[in-house]
């Protein structure tokens, strides 16, 4: 785990040295343990480490014994060891013990990019190659499914990449504009979706993708995709059989490491699943972490305790504060945009106290996505409309019923000029729709999976475990996110995830003989605090002056009056507004904290 940063400019220009240190030291909670730079004519990679596999001979970047190639990584490749041996039977020497980034790097120089659907990890990678002696070539490479990230910004003549946004913002020529189009989409989702940022000019590059960049222009093309699964029926005990092989080998996978290691645990079905395993393959007990609350409505710890008495692990928990919102602005720098997902602050918090005793944890991410664990998916599924809409109304259905403001709260909600100068911005259009398409063949449930693989993961729900993780130089492994098991879901008939109101119904019914009937079945319960509650209460006064300052950017973008009776409906007590006001407190604190320029935007 680390960061990666770095430029590639098409007239050959330098960039500054004390920017490229700029860009280094943002990074620097990403990789505590080391830092390294290779420089080229007119570009740069860099590295920050969190040091977790070959600690003494890991050191990036590596560069290619004739020094023509230079490669940086973010992530881990799980099976490293196996395309290693494969490279030392057809001749090929290391310099290293057993990194798994020089295997990246001697994997490139024998095929170019056309290894990469044999790789097993989370990853985002960039290959400088100066082999061409007209033109040299960046390329920038991204996981499947988009556990680690990657930002970027080009402007025509450079450009730019970063596993966060702020390790770019010192290499930009001016103040980053505020995106309007990111905004209107943040206001539906909430969260900002991939590939849009809230500064405008910087985006992600798509999971599953590879950025191609010369003197030229810039190419990108898709290396893996999840939309090409087609439907497979089989019975429940091939089906279990086929699911419990493929989660066995990747959590055995993600278990390779130098370091101490262990897991996130809440007693939930996914969590419960990956410590089982984890405590099949190890000798020493699994070393557990949760946390809990003195509200019985918000605290897994008790199942917590029943499944680390169960799998006989090292548990460690921590009851927290009532009150977590000291630690928001915090945690939206890590995140460098804005999200209205609470959930983030309970997961810095469990990361802060995993990271007293491991620098590895294996996490339950990626299971409800996969296999239909949220409440929101059992209620999509019993609207009537569900199976009846076309494809572009039943986008909408998704977005608008799933999302935060709908399409008219959005209308009333902004300033004039900002609804003229967004009228022809859809955000189910632009964003979600093109998504759909390419899942016709699939059926209704998978579809809707489908889209929160695309977009609630990589823009939210795995935002939160890098950023939280790596907030305190942490690395989260998500086992139920190997490729296999991906491919294995979406081959999967949506009727064996959501059966009636029975969510992840074959799921539950696969692991059972592994956690137990009362771990298997016991209700979810979301993993957040009360802040709407905290809104009404002590907060109030706190969320008041935020929202209503003189200076706050939503006395500029929103209509004063729709603001306030946000405010003054959800503190009375009259309407729940939690989700509305929690995003805007985010965007604002956002604001503060980054400065975008808002008025260049207008």
């Amino acid at each position: 785990m680390c960061g990666i940063y770095g430029y590639f400019d098409r007239a050959g220009a330098e960039l500054d040295p004390r920017v490229l240190h700029a860009m280094d030291a943002s990074l620097q909670h990403r990789g505590p343990d080391d830092s390294g730079v290779h420089r080229a004519p007119g570009a740069a990679l860099g590295n920050r480490r969190l040091s977790i596999i070959d600690l003494a001979g890991g050191h990036q970047p590596f560069v290619s014994d004739d020094g023509r190639i230079a490669l940086v990584q973010n992530g881990e490749i799980f099976n490293h060891v196996e395309l290693r041996r494969e490279l030392q039977l057809q001749g090929v020497r290391f310099r290293s013990d057993h990194s798994d980034t020089e295997v990246l790097l001697r994997l490139y120089e024998r095929e170019g990019l056309g290894f990469l659907p044999r790789l097993n990890g989370m990853f985002a990678f960039a290959v400088l190659d100066l082999r061409d002696r007209d033109a040299g070539r960046l390329h920038l490479v991204r996981d499947r499914i988009g556990v680690k990230p990657l930002y970027l910004h080009d402007d025509g003549r450079r450009v730019l990449f970063g596993s966060e946004i702020k390790a770019l913002l010192p290499a930009l020529p001016a103040r980053p504009r505020l995106d309007l189009a990111a905004l209107q989409h943040y206001l539906a989702y909430n969260y900002v979706p991939p590939p849009f940022t809230l500064f405008a000019g910087v985006r992600h590059l798509e999971p599953g993708c590879v950025l191609s960049v010369d003197a030229r222009g810039a190419q990108q093309h898709r290396w893996w995709s999840l939309a090409g699964q087609q439907p497979q029926a089989q019975g429940f005990e091939a089906w279990q059989q086929q699911f419990l092989d493929l989660l066995d080998d990747a959590v055995r996978l993600r278990l390779r490491a130098d370091v101490p290691f262990g897991a996130f645990l809440s007693g939930g079905v996914d969590s419960s699943s990956v410590v089982a395993l984890m405590a099949r393959h190890v000798q020493a007990p699994v070393r557990s972490f949760c946390i809990g609350f003195d509200d019985p409505r918000f605290d897994e710890s008790a199942h917590a305790r029943d499944a680390a008495a169960r799998f006989g692990t090292q548990h460690r928990e921590h009851t927290v504060q009532p009150d977590l919102l000291d630690a928001w602005p915090h945690a939206i720098w890590h995140c460098d945009q804005p999200h209205g997902d609470a959930s983030f602050l309970p997961t810095l918090e469990v990361a802060r106290l995993a990271a007293r005793e491991v620098k590895v944890v294996l996490t339950g991410d990626g299971g409800d996505e996969l296999f239909g664990g949220y409440d929101k998916y059992a209620a999509l599924l019993a609207d009537p409309a569900f199976d009846s809409l076309d494809g572009d109304a039943f986008a909408r259905l998704l977005v608008e019923r799933g999302g935060l403001f709908g399409g008219p709260a959005r209308e009333q909600l902004l300033q004039p000029w900002l609804r003229r100068r967004l009228r022809d911005v859809d955000s189910v259009r632009d964003v979600a729709q093109p998504w759909l398409r390419q899942v016709g063949h699939l059926d209704r449930i998978n579809q809707m999976l489908f889209l929160d693989m695309m977009l609630l993961l990589p823009g939210n729900n795995l935002v939160k475990p890098d950023r939280m993780g790596m907030a305190v130089s942490l690395e989260a492994r998500t086992p139920f996110l190997d490729w296999r098991m991906m491919e294995l879901a979406f081959r999967s008939p949506g009727a064996t995830k959501l059966s009636g109101g029975d969510k992840k119904h074959w799921f539950k019914r696969a692991v059972r003989p592994l956690i137990g009937e009362q771990l298997a079945y016991r209700p979810k319960q979301m993993f957040t605090v009360p802040v709407g509650e905290w809104f009404r209460g002590a907060r109030k006064a706190w969320l008041h002056d935020l929202l209503f300052a003189p200076d706050a950017l939503g006395a500029r973008l929103f209509q004063p009056a729709q603001l306030r009776a946000l405010f003054e409906r959800h503190v009375d007590g009259s309407a729940n507004h939690t989700r509305e006001l929690r995003a805007l407190a985010a965007l604002e604190i956002w604001a503060r904290r980054f400065q975008p320029d808002w008025e260049a935007a207008a």
